[in-house]
């Protein structure tokens, strides 16, 4: 079990083992709805992705240990029957059981009971071979056969359409709607049509070339052709001419529209790949910071790369063969009725056949592919993961360890993607059975027409390369099935990225940064981040304008909660946080974040020069700004050491800096903005106690009438504060003051104090 999202009153979990199992889904969520306090559970089978929710009488982790409760009871359910059923099977006397049939399977949908389906085609066969003239009486009615034909495959077509619709109506209820390929090209509407259009004039000049080949043979060996004749062309040579000509036109038709059709599909896969990574990521740039959270960034990144590329390569190269298979057919069909009615079945009973065949492997593929991809997502997180934590891993001599886990996860990725390869190799293979035997029927079954004179060899001509020109584009079926499921798979992922709750940025009360005075009061503030035990309780404190206030305290005491709170990167389940009186959540969401200057104790730096960096949010800084913000933050001392100075490129995430170099840029940064509210959060825990001196010194005379929040580890950074806040667990304020007054309380500070100098606590 994996989580996806958790957020009060709704999770959605990935669970391996319901994946290819309806039977255990169905039973998870029939355990889950006997839950008290869970409101719905949808189980996927497809997918195995959980959507879980449940009211406020039941926490997020009872929520998550119900569902786990839940699998666990389906599968010894399951197991509890197998293991009757053998029982049953092994008895002398054992008769047909009555009562509810589970599926004793998990290798995939439509995988297990085959002695049902090899009976029924047996009796199929015998049937058959029974009533022989009855059927072959039946087949010589074209009408009747395409009849029958295209009944059995919009029967086929429906029936599965409906499975997978219901199917992802379970996996996510939020999910568009609509088919993948009309969300997919969206506005892109014109030009997709004319790809198409082009693609379908480009297959209609290849038939008609290869339709022409075997009519000039039969006009050279039989001498003539009386049907040209017939239209004013006597002479053989004339004949030939025509023929000849037309096959040279239909060729440089085929050559044109087929480059035009290339040229098109390319931009217009272009074109969908950039709409689908605009809006993407600027709606990733619009998602709460909580809502991210749940997100690994490595798994973000491959959606804005190979998931996205993945849609645009399928468009640019999958959809010109649908577009030119559906052709073939669309000219198969009419052409047998016209040409060679009394063997037309020969090239419809492959249709129904083919379409069961693609929909039969359509839900195993769906599962076998999100499996693989689940299993890449893994490796790939983790060797980012080692890339980026590379001295680590050299300081604790773990590379054999780091090795071993990659290997592991790299088997696992190889053994899903054999799977997944297995699956996808069966269909092709069968595909291409069916397309060459309705060829060899039509040459055999046509050529005996001929032979007894009841077909023209004139109409016999043509249609001997149609068929196979149309089962090989029909072959190519199960290929680009397998991609439409990766792209289904991948556009999944990008819209459920979509789906991520944004920020509400347009919404709230203006704030001009030269009105805040910087009063910030939490009143009876309550949060708990998912799945966690609150890390506020009922806390409540209030800092005033135009000071500095310091907060301290152990270790998940909720400091950095209320920097957070107040930033709106979360908000509180319970009290409200106030800026000047007013709530925060009724500002308006940038206004709020211009006027508080948040500086990280990991800040953040672009793969930029210094200057760049700095400038970051401010970009018209002059350079005298610049130097000056640089200099307050104690940053120019080592700024000037360098070749290039300002033009220093930091490298990736300033991997060229050190930890205190990389801080004073960050605070360079936030003095350049000029906020009249301040947050340093731990901002001054990488630097030495000489620069901190300094650093301290100017943020004395920069935080002049502004409000300058502090929260520490170091007391030597606060001890200078106008107001100390000392807290303990669960965000309760357990004294606060002057660093004198706490130190001579006695209280949790002083012990912290003491502890921090040296001297002796006492009991």
């Amino acid at each position: 079990m994996r989580p996806r999202s958790i957020v009060p009153g709704r999770q959605r979990w990935e669970v391996d083992h319901v994946r290819g199992s309806p039977a255990l889904a169905r039973l998870t969520e029939a355990s889950l709805r006997r839950v008290p306090g869970i409101t719905e559970g949808r189980v996927s089978p497809v997918t195995g992705r959980v959507l879980l929710r449940h009211d406020r009488t039941l926490g997020p982790r009872e929520a998550a240990q119900a569902l786990r409760r839940a699998v666990e009871a389906a599968r010894a359910a399951l197991r509890a029957h197998a293991a009757e059923l053998r029982t049953a099977a092994s008895r002398p006397d054992a008769g047909p059981r009555r009562g509810p049939v589970l599926e004793r399977r998990t290798a995939g949908p439509g995988s297990g009971r085959w002695l049902p389906k090899v009976l029924g085609a047996g009796g199929a066969v015998v049937a058959a071979i029974a009533g022989g003239p009855f059927l072959l009486k039946l087949l010589s009615r074209p009408l009747l056969t395409f009849g029958l034909t295209a009944a059995a495959t919009a029967g086929i077509v429906r029936r599965s359409w409906r499975r997978s619709d219901s199917a992802q109506r379970a996996a996510d209820e939020s999910a568009p709607q609509g088919h993948a390929l009309r969300r997919i090209v969206g506005p892109h509407k014109r030009k997709f049509a004319l790809a198409a259009l082009l693609s379908g004039i480009s297959q209609l000049a290849e038939i008609a070339l290869f339709a022409l080949s075997p009519s000039i043979v039969l006009l050279v060996a039989k001498g003539g052709s009386a049907t040209l004749a017939g239209l004013g062309l006597a002479t053989v040579t004339g004949q030939l001419s025509l023929l000849a000509g037309a096959a040279g036109a239909a060729c440089l038709a085929m050559a044109a529209s087929g480059y035009a059709s290339s040229v098109v599909w390319r931009q217009l896969g272009q074109e969908i790949e950039d709409d689908w990574r605009i809006r993407t990521y600027e709606h990733i740039q619009r998602v709460s910071p909580a809502g991210l959270e749940q997100e690994r960034v490595s798994r973000v990144n491959a959606v804005l790369s190979e998931d996205i590329n993945q849609i645009s390569t399928f468009i640019t190269s999958n959809m010109n063969d649908v577009v030119q298979m559906a052709t073939s057919l669309g000219l198969l069909i009419p052409a047998f009725l016209l040409l060679a009615p009394q063997i037309a079945w020969v090239a419809f009973v492959p249709i129904p056949v083919v379409a069961w065949l693609s929909f039969r492997f359509h839900e195993r593929a769906i599962a076998s592919h999100a499996a693989s991809d689940e299993q890449r997502a893994r490796l790939y997180a983790r060797l980012t993961e080692n890339l980026h934590a590379h001295a680590t891993i050299k300081s604790t001599v773990t590379e054999q360890h780091e090795i071993d886990r990659i290997t592991e996860l790299n088997s696992e990725y190889s053994e899903a993607s054999r799977s997944t390869g297995r699956t996808s190799a069966i269909p092709p293979q069968i595909l291409r059975l069916a397309g060459g035997s309705a060829l060899v029927g039509t040459v055999l079954l046509g050529g005996r027409a001929v032979l007894r004179g009841t077909l023209p060899t004139a109409a016999f001509g043509p249609l001997i390369e149609l068929p196979g020109i149309a089962m090989l584009k029909l072959s190519k079926l199960g290929s680009t099935a397998d991609q439409y499921q990766r792209t289904v798979t991948a556009l999944d992922r990008v819209e459920r990225l979509q789906r991520l709750p944004v920020e509400p940025t347009g919404e709230g009360r203006p704030v001009s940064a030269r009105e805040v005075k910087g009063e910030i009061e939490l009143r009876k503030v309550t949060f708990a981040y998912p799945g966690r035990p609150p890390a506020l309780r009922e806390t409540s404190l209030t800092i005033p304008p135009g000071r500095t206030t310091a907060i301290v305290g152990a270790s998940g005491a909720g400091k950095t909660t209320i920097a957070k709170l107040l930033m709106r990167f979360h908000h509180p389940d319970q009290g409200q946080v106030l800026l000047d009186g007013t709530d925060v959540s009724t500002l308006a969401l940038p206004d709020l974040r211009r006027a508080i200057g948040y500086v990280t104790q990991e800040p953040f730096l672009f793969d930029a020069t210094i200057a760049d960096n700095i400038r970051y949010g401010t970009f018209h800084a002059t350079d005298d700004e610049l130097a000056a913000a640089a200099r307050t933050a104690g940053a120019d001392a080592f700024i000037e050491t360098l070749p290039e100075r300002y033009a220093t490129r930091v490298g990736e995430r300033g991997a060229s800096l050190s930890g205190g170099q990389k801080q004073r840029i960050a605070l360079a940064r936030t003095i350049l903005a000029d906020p009249p509210v301040i947050v340093l959060d731990e901002a001054t825990s990488a630097i030495d106690n000489e620069t901190e001196a300094v650093i301290q010194q100017a943020l004395h005379v920069f935080g002049v009438d502004r409000t300058m929040v502090v929260i520490a580890h170091r007391l030597s950074t606060v001890q200078n504060a106008d107001r100390i806040y000392a807290m303990s667990p669960g965000g309760l304020v357990a004294e606060q003051g002057t660093h004198e007054e706490l130190v001579a309380h006695g209280g949790l500070y002083s012990k912290l104090w003491n502890l921090q100098v040296g001297q002796p606590v006492p009991a």
